[in-house]
């Protein structure tokens, strides 16, 4: 592994346990995303296990090399490439691989009826089983001060929804509760059996799926369903296992990309709730700016800041412009080695580094 500088990584994890205090004043992260000397990914195929192992290892020499010219926030990490197919693909879904995108699922259940018959998967021989498989190889040859990228995470109620073709499972929402229920609990059982047997073998710290964000410890789940339910539906069907992750892990992160404008004061009673990614336009982001500042730490992508986020200014204007108390990860992309140091420099100044 490349030469890195140790100390200057719990330096950086210990200024993201700072940031995810709430302490009333304003406070900065950023990561620049730079992928020089990274390959091409690999597709996302079964039949690749060894190409994908190298790739993960070679961006993570790239990313401790990374470490020690871009002062920013990055947590060096081993990236393992999921996508979001892998728990529904477990339960038996077919899954469409195609040359140019990621992997998409096809729906297994089509009726009430159907999920009933669905069982629980066991971890040992499901296609679960090559993801721990590639984990163990590029951990083990990485090292165990090596920190996982955590696999693409969908919350229970999402995962349903990748099951059960959606034609059918939002009416059943409404006329077969109970039915919904007990699959989401199947789901739930899956997912949280592969999380601790997960967290028991790679470490508790993690770096999240999307956004790139470190977490001590506790999930980081994506949430996009819950744009085209109701708030009631919301509290029966999805808070309650958002909140038992969060209770189990110490914590929880989530990503949602749904206009779901609607579910924000839901969002606010979900305990630990880390960081909230909101990946929307951006008159919604300044909203939610304002709306979850001094509750939690926030992260919205650069690039959905069109004119109208924080009025049209460059990222590095946003310390300034951004409300009291709020807590946001600034997260930006760089084509060239000249232009992420660039940018990791006004970022620095910015959020008062240098």
């Amino acid at each position: 592994m490349a030469d890195y500088d140790a100390n200057a990584v719990l330096v950086r994890k210990q200024r993201w346990r700072d940031f995810y205090r709430m302490d009333g004043k304003k406070a900065f992260q950023f990561v620049v995303e730079y992928e020089g000397g990274v390959p091409p990914r690999p597709h996302l195929w079964p039949n690749k296990k060894r190409e994908r192992i190298d790739w993960v290892l070679t961006k993570y020499e790239c990313l401790l090399n990374q470490s020690r010219w871009l002062h920013d926030d990055m947590i060096p990490h081993l990236d393992l490439l999921t996508g979001t197919e892998i728990f529904a693909e477990a339960f038996g879904c077919r899954v469409h691989r195609p040359e140019d995108a990621m992997p998409s699922v096809l729906p297994l259940v089509h009726s009430a009826a159907e999920a009933a018959r669905l069982a629980v998967p066991e971890l040992d021989g499901s296609t679960l089983s090559l993801l721990f498989e590639i984990a163990d190889e590029t951990w083990h040859s990485a090292g165990p001060d090596a920190i996982m990228k955590l696999p693409d995470i969908q919350s229970p109620m999402d995962i349903v929804a990748l099951i059960w073709d959606k034609n059918s499972l939002f009416v059943a929402m409404i006329e077969e509760p109970e039915a919904v229920l007990e699959m989401v609990n199947k789901v739930y059982t899956l997912l949280t059996a592969f999380l601790d047997r997960w967290f028991a073998r790679y470490g508790e710290e993690f770096v999240a799926h999307y956004p790139f964000y470190y977490m001590p410890s506790g999930i980081s789940v994506s949430e996009d369903e819950v744009g085209s339910v109701s708030e009631e539906l919301f509290i029966r069907f999805f808070q309650p296992y958002l909140e038992m992750l969060s209770n189990r892990y110490g914590g929880i992160g989530i990503h949602c990309c749904a206009n779901a404008r609607h579910q924000w004061r839901n969002f606010m009673e979900i305990p630990d709730l880390r960081l909230l990614n909101i990946n929307q336009p951006g008159d919604i982001l300044n909203d939610a700016v304002e709306f979850f500042a001094g509750h939690t730490a926030q992260e919205h992508i650069e690039i959905f800041s069109h004119k109208k986020y924080f009025d049209g200014r460059p990222v590095w204007e946003w310390p300034e412009a951004a409300p009291e108390g709020v807590h946001l990860m600034l997260n930006v992309a760089a084509d060239t080695m000249d232009s992420a140091m660039k940018l990791c420099e006004k970022l620095g100044l910015a959020c008062g580094r240098c």
